[in-house]
């Protein structure tokens, strides 16, 4: 519970009363036990500063979906401010989120063209630029805007660590799919499983004189490295790579040899690539008719994001148990699909969509709900989560106090006599 977390902030106004903060657990809204599963409704950046008190350096993954600031107004919010104005506030977010993260930790933010380059500039001060991971290119819709000069379809997120290194070592791989693992067969009954075989030659660019000579078959055939390459091992270690079946001269014994791989010494995934099309995390679309389903009659968001797009956020930032934060929670989707996932969550949202979208969707999702990537992970329902309200009261009695330091450093001194 994060009931008993309270802290007292410098007032907000020339004069004003310091305030104190903390946050009160909302009777009906929250759903179970004991957990640090969380919403909290209010605003990010005192919640976060609460937040620091417990969670500083137990952050695993922050994803953040911010306004974009593209002067438009939506349902739940305008995005209208200026650009100093805009930059500022997300940057101020960004530095209060940077304690919470863990040494091997780190922040995916989603933004649009008009603002990226301005913002990685600004995050390249807050973490470094030898920190900075990557920039996502996600195909956010699939349809034609002929009205515009350029029909846009993508989106970026930009992606610090708190320590490349750390988060180097801990990165998670995407699973393979159905048609990856079709490559792995057993034509020859090999006991140690199936196997799929890979080139035993490589370019001679940087060869020695030991990778070139002549393998021979088992039906006696002599096979020699293609023109500009070389074998990829020396021959004294080809000849004990053969002799241990870890060579393949195909199902008669006369093709060109061939290295088996079997899966269970494979690396069980894909190293993640820069471009994430629409066909494998969704789209914007795909969101919206999701959001639909589950609140048939209430506005929905203008721009949400799939669950698939944060799924494979989660998939490579994050192990199940790890903590997760949203700090501009939205409609819900990272909550949601941490959730499933079994990640802990922690998400914040100012709206009171933080009561009428968030709470009632991981309601649902508790419930078994089926839409997203509930059908990809086998998702039957369960588990729990509290709402809090993030409460704030001027503290009047220290400002009463130092009224009376103003008064008492005002009062006229005596004067001396002659």
């Amino acid at each position: 519970m994060l009931t008993d977390l309270q802290a007292t902030l410098e007032a907000r106004a020339e004069g004003g009363a310091p305030l104190s903060i903390s946050f009160q657990s909302v009777k009906g809204l929250s759903s179970g036990g004991d957990t640090d599963n969380a919403i909290i409704q209010g605003d990010n950046s005192d919640a976060l500063e609460l937040l620091k008190l417990r969670y500083a350096g137990k952050i695993r993954c922050a994803y953040i979906d911010p306004p974009y600031n593209n002067q438009e107004r939506y349902n739940h919010y305008a995005d209208n401010q200026s650009h100093e104005t805009w930059l500022a506030e997300i940057v101020a977010s960004v530095k209060k989120i940077k304690p919470l993260l863990r040494p091997d930790g780190s922040i995916w933010i989603s933004i649009d063209d008009r603002q990226v380059h301005y913002l990685k500039v600004a995050l390249d001060e807050v973490f470094g630029r030898e920190n900075f991971v990557t920039t996502i290119v996600w195909e956010q819709r699939t349809t034609r805007e002929n009205r515009k000069v350029f029909s846009n379809n993508h989106e970026y997120l930009l992606v610090y660590s708190t320590d490349i290194r750390k988060f180097k070592d801990k990165r998670g791989l995407l699973d393979w799919d159905d048609e990856v693992l079709s490559r792995f067969r057993n034509p020859d009954n090999d006991p140690r499983g199936p196997w799929q075989s890979v080139s035993a030659n490589v370019q001679d660019g940087h060869a020695t004189k030991s990778q070139f000579y002549d393998v021979i078959a088992p039906n006696g055939q002599r096979h020699k490295p293609p023109k500009g390459r070389c074998w990829v091992y020396n021959e004294v270690r080809m000849k004990r790579e053969i002799a241990d079946n870890n060579v393949w001269f195909g199902k008669h014994g006369d093709c060109v040899p061939r290295l088996k791989r079997f899966l269970c010494d494979a690396r069980r995934g894909f190293t993640p690539q820069t471009l994430w099309p629409a066909n494998e995390v969704g789209t914007n679309d795909q969101a919206k008719k999701h959001l639909l389903e589950l609140f048939p009659r209430q506005a929905v968001f203008d721009t949400p994001k799939p669950e698939a797009l944060i799924r494979r956020i989660l998939c490579i930032a994050s192990e199940p148990g790890d903590l997760i934060l949203d700090a501009y929670l939205g409609s819900g989707t990272t909550a949601a699909v941490a959730h499933k996932m079994s990640r802990q969550y922690i998400g914040i949202e100012k709206g009171d969509h933080a009561a009428t979208h968030c709470v009632e969707r991981i309601r649902k999702v508790i419930a078994g709900e089926k839409g997203g990537i509930s059908a990809e992970l086998g998702w039957t329902g369960g588990g729990a989560f509290h709402f809090y309200k993030l409460d704030q009261q001027e503290d009047r009695s220290k400002i009463a106090g130092a009224a009376r330091a103003r008064k008492t450093l005002a009062k006229p001194r005596g004067r001396k006599a002659n």
